[in-house]
């Protein structure tokens, strides 16, 4: 029995360093239809500074306190922490398979026999298994644990991305409802005023009863959008309130009064690099979930390979407690095992996994070109939105200007309500848009950040 079974020891030892499969590398940037940079475009990469904690760059410190608030208290980050724990507890799981297992046991009695009499006896045992990892299976089942440990952290850092982005979001939709209401109101009371004069101008028999029922549906669409608007606002709030964990209501008390829409930051790059995608964590989780899927074609091949397994046992049995070490027997086993025929399920299987390697590749490849088509999607919308800025101030200069005018004219009776009633119209219309594009170009601030997967740089390794 020695023989054989230092023979076994042997041969497992020998082939430890060998392990079935292929070994994982990544693909080049070639591979996954990466270029250079974008469209032609060249900028140093954004600093890990800038893109960990973007949102300062508003200079808004309740924007700030609601960020740090969601990622201490949003349920769906607690959740995805809870799949990074699961996670590690699997690769502690798969790295045990390598070592021995051992077990003790202990034992006593009292047998009863009428004709020798009563007697006591007492055992103790350890029994100890290996199941020697011949090819490397185990290790590949290591290897893939792990990488997969590594792809729920970035996950977990993926929706911390997320739940950023829809915090500063959901903040710029709230400023922009509140600058409409005071939009809407300022109208409101231009309107009211208008349609006093209209009435008075009635009563004087200086004109018809058209003006004076053309200033009160003016006034009354105008303050038929305010409910609409309202409802926009309560939204963001209760929105901002379950992002931080909260239930609606007296949580964003606070928020409820009125302050301006966040400045854009100024002097973000006009072109990203290419390179500056390996900061994206969704990117970075689909090239860890490649070399798992990589990993385990080994495992699975380890499958149709001899297995071998070595055990053995110590024992002692006696009738009282101090003769327990007088005799102490073992054994030593070891068996090889070998699968002649399942049926094909084994070769299956590696087949199986081989398609899930290509399947996950293709998901590789597919999250890097959504990451790009993200990037420019966020800088052309940014230059745009920049760009109607510009336009809709002007318009709204003028269009306050002309409704100044035109309602002086209209007292003094140089002017038709007619053409009161369009200037009036032209400065809610230019006034609405100016603030709808510079909350666009903030959002579109949000949106380059979050294409760049900026918010988790600084993350611990609890996620928080």
């Amino acid at each position: 029995m020695q023989r054989p079974l230092g023979l076994a020891v042997f041969l497992s030892l020998g082939v430890a360093g060998c392990a079935t499969g292929p070994d994982y590398k990544a693909p080049l940037s070639a591979d996954l239809g990466v270029p250079a940079s974008y469209a032609g475009r060249q900028a140093a990469p954004l600093a890990e500074a800038e893109l960990a904690n973007w949102w300062t760059r508003f200079g808004d410190p309740a924007l700030n306190a609601l960020v740090e608030q969601a990622v201490a208290a949003n349920l769906d980050i607690a959740q995805a922490e809870a799949r990074l724990r699961q996670a590690r507890e699997a690769s502690v799981q798969a790295g045990a398979g390598l070592l021995p297992s051992l077990g003790a046991s202990a034992g006593g009695g009292r047998n009863f026999n009428s004709s020798s009499g009563d007697n006591n006896s007492f055992s103790l045992g350890l029994d100890a298994s290996w199941q020697a990892d011949l090819f490397g299976g185990t290790r590949r089942g290591v290897e893939a644990a792990r990488a997969d440990e590594a792809a729920s952290r970035y996950s977990l850092a993926s929706v911390r991305v997320a739940i950023v982005a829809e915090v500063v979001t959901n903040y710029i939709q709230l400023r922009l409802a509140q600058e409409q209401l005071r939009i809407a109101g300022a109208n409101v009371g231009h309107q009211r005023e208008n349609r006093n004069i209209a009435g008075w101008r009635v009563q004087a028999g200086l004109v018809s009863s058209l003006d004076e029922q053309q200033a009160r549906v003016q006034l009354a669409q105008t303050e038929a959008s305010i409910p609409a608007i309202e409802g926009n606002l309560a939204g963001a709030l209760n929105r901002l309130a379950v992002l931080t964990g909260q239930a609606p209501g007296a949580a964003t008390q606070a928020l409820e009064a009125p302050a301006p829409i966040p400045e854009p930051p100024a002097g973000i790059s006009a072109g990203i690099p290419a390179d500056t995608l390996r900061q994206r964590p969704d990117v970075l989780g689909a090239e860890r979930s490649l070399a798992a899927a990589t990993a385990r074609i080994g495992v699975a091949e380890a499958q149709l390979l001899p297995s071998l397994g070595i055990s053995g046992n110590i024992g002692t049995s006696a009738l009282r407690p101090g003769g327990l070490f007088d005799i102490v027997t073992g054994a030593l086993f070891a068996s090889l095992g070998q699968t002649i025929f399942d049926g094909g399920a084994r070769r299956s299987q590696m087949r199986s996994q081989q398609a899930a390697v290509d399947g996950a590749f293709a998901s590789y490849r597919q999250t890097v070109l959504g990451a790009l088509e993200d990037v420019e999607n966020a800088l052309v919308a940014g230059q745009a939105a920049e760009r109607r800025t510009g336009q809709f101030a002007e318009a709204a200069d003028a269009a306050n200007n002309s409704a100044l005018l035109a309602r002086l004219q209209y007292q003094s009776g140089l002017t038709d309500f007619q053409t009161l009633l369009t200037a009036e119209q032209s400065l809610l219309s230019a006034s609405n848009s100016l603030a709808g594009s510079r909350a666009e170009e903030a959002l579109a601030v949000v949106q380059l950040y979050n294409a760049l997967g900026g918010g988790w740089q600084t993350m611990d390794g609890s996620g928080r």
